[in-house]
């Protein structure tokens, strides 16, 4: 259902005049998934109350928001603070130069710790950039995979001894590989965002090499001769004929894959201390302050809510180029 369609449902039911199918719409989209939250609230409410840690209680839904608005507060006078510094360069530099003329001014970027929201971006940067780059690896592969049969019984046990590979287990091997290859005294990318990218797109591209190759051999048969009748040559065939029929099995690899490198990057930046959410947590959990259990319920949450948008993201995408609507209602 559309987001207008379900706003005239509701309007609609309000008004008393929605019939049995929008009432149960309005049901399953609204009212249930809305009880579901306010149950687990409660559940989350009374648990937190009876647990006790070395660092105190719990935080339950309350100190969770407390520290949610304490985190915005910071990251405000964070940016105030950054604001100034730049105002207070630019004086500088505007003064110096009326004295001296031929100075040469250095602009510097302001060092100050990054906060919880810079964080968050930083680890949705870093995990796009390691989906797209296993995704334009995985696709491609995929669709070759899957039009050989000799070269997917060549790959597949390579596949299947590398796709249950942990990122802890990777992760060391693309630090010492990027240490090695990435050696500028000056680097323009920095070498955490490299071993972080690198160990997601290494983990992630499976699903989408599996459900590609798996879409591609599943092609209609009807298809294969309406290519051949029309001898179509081998790129017409892929673009023509294969692609639209496996994009449903491609697109559910790309949403399999970005869920894995959601949950890989987060793994990959409290081991190895990069930035993002991940050292966000280990670093409140060092601290083991009041505040540190709240703070850590924060970026569960956060962590889990941008994973749950990521693939509504890939799920309106596939929507918008599959065809076959049946395939992503869920």
């Amino acid at each position: 259902m559309t987001l207008p369609d379900w706003l005239a449902s509701c309007r609609d039911l309000m008004r008393g005049k929605a019939g049995p199918a929008q009432q149960q719409a309005v049901l399953r989209q609204l009212v249930w998934p809305l009880l579901g939250i306010l149950l687990f609230l409660l559940l989350w409410h009374w648990a937190a109350r009876n647990i006790q840690t070395s660092l105190g209680q719990f935080p339950g839904p309350a100190t969770v928001w407390e520290q949610t608005q304490a985190l915005y507060q910071e990251h405000r006078e964070a940016r105030q603070r950054e604001v100034a510094f730049h105002e207070r360069q630019e004086k500088y530099i505007e003064t110096r130069l009326a004295q001296q003329p031929d100075w040469q001014p250095v602009r510097r970027d302001y060092t100050g710790a990054p906060t919880f929201f810079d964080q968050i971006g930083t680890s949705l940067i870093t995990v796009m950039s390691g989906f797209l780059l296993a995704s334009a690896l995985a696709i491609p592969l995929g669709i070759v995979v899957g039009l050989s049969a000799g070269l997917h019984a060549a790959v597949n046990p390579l596949i299947q001894i590398f796709k249950p590979v942990s990122p802890l287990a990777w992760l060391p091997l693309v630090t010492m590989v990027v240490s090695a290859v990435y050696t500028s005294g000056d680097p323009w990318i920095a070498k955490s965002f490299l071993n972080s990218m690198f160990t997601v797109t290494l983990c992630c591209l499976w699903p989408t090499l599996l459900n590609t190759a798996v879409g591609v051999t599943s092609v209609s048969s009807d298809l294969i001769n309406v290519s051949r009748v029309l001898r179509l040559n081998a790129f017409e065939h892929v673009r023509r004929i294969v692609l639209p029929s496996a994009l449903p099995m491609m697109f559910t690899g790309l949403r399999l894959s970005l869920g894995v490198a959601w949950m890989v990057l987060i793994a990959a930046e409290m081991l190895a201390q990069n930035p993002g959410l991940g050292k966000f947590v280990w670093d409140e959990f060092q601290n083991g302050s009041s505040q540190s259990l709240g703070r850590i319920m924060v970026a569960v949450l956060v962590i889990g809510l941008i994973g749950f948008l990521l693939d509504r993201l890939m799920l309106a995408l596939q929507r918008f180029l599959v065809w076959d609507k049946s395939a992503a209602r869920r």
